[in-house]
């Protein structure tokens, strides 16, 4: 088993996007399209990983995230971190996370991560427990807003607890 990890190319949003959609996940080539144009801008990283060759998952490295606290804080986001339901379990997911954390230690010694409340997401939760991220101690964020003791809101997948680690430090 030979697990490669490279940059997101030009030929990568057309097998991204067709992969995902054999299993039943609606992404576009266009999705990927928009974070080629963003990684060459420099504002995000895009890892992709092989097995055998063949697209396993892919992750992104924000530079500048939309959450306030890590905005404010200039702590980078893993973002959008994704591996093919046949490909799980099988220590790509832990290989693209190993290559995002070294791609931000370059730059800072915080790593931020944001992860969903519901079991949908509790393989995630359980992975990055294990990898000592932590809550960041603002709460569940959704959308522009934490969501205050009472309120109501919908559980959809942009409701997220965010998630911080501190790294080994600047390489």
């Amino acid at each position: 088993m030979t697990v490669h990890i490279r940059l997101l190319n030009e030929n990568d949003p057309v097998i991204i996007s067709k992969a995902f959609q054999e299993q039943g996940w609606g992404r576009l080539p266009e999705q990927y399209t928009h974070y080629l144009a963003e990684q060459q801008n420099g504002d995000r990283v895009t890892l992709v990983a092989e097995l055998n060759g063949e697209f396993a998952g892919y992750v992104n490295v924000l530079w500048h995230s939309k959450y306030p606290s890590f905005r404010e804080q200039g702590i980078p986001e893993i973002n959008d971190f994704n591996v093919l339901i046949k490909f799980q379990r099988q220590g790509i997911g832990s290989r693209l996370m190993d290559r995002a954390e070294e791609v931000i230690s370059e730059r800072t010694d915080v790593a931020g991560i944001g992860v969903g409340v519901f079991t949908d997401y509790g393989k995630a939760q359980v992975l990055y427990a294990h990898r000592g991220y932590i809550p960041d101690g603002h709460g569940v964020h959704r959308h522009d807003h934490y969501i205050q003791p009472g309120e109501e809101t919908i559980m959809d997948d942009d409701v997220v607890l965010y998630l911080t680690k501190k790294l080994r430090g600047i390489q």
